[in-house]
């Protein structure tokens, strides 16, 4: 395996375990499998996508080089989860204010 091959196969491990984590959030929210409230889910969405844009942010910066490219990839998973929890948040936000008495 060539060094181009192993960082390929970093920055796809490094975006699929966050947005493995993202996904199965988003499925207990819609199944209700923990028996949390809803916002529980959504708090846990926030943070799971925060995290992973901020650790992979660190480990691009501070690890050796295969790990650098699994930092990419966390960190283009959890820009993905932020800007949908911000466009989430958004849409929600407009169609409250803009419903009529």
């Amino acid at each position: 395996m060539t060094e181009i091959d192993r960082g390929k196969l970093a920055s796809l491990a490094g975006f699929a375990t966050p947005a493995v984590l993202l996904l199965l959030t988003a499925v207990a929210l819609l199944d209700n499998t923990l028996g949390w409230q809803g916002g529980a889910y959504v708090v846990a969405f926030f943070w799971i996508a925060l995290g992973s844009a901020l650790a992979g942010g660190l480990v691009r910066t501070a690890a050796p080089a295969p790990w650098r490219a699994a930092g990419s990839g966390m960190v283009l998973a959890g820009t993905a989860g932020v800007v949908l929890f911000l466009a989430l948040v958004v849409a929600i936000a407009w169609s409250l204010s803009s419903v009529t008495h």
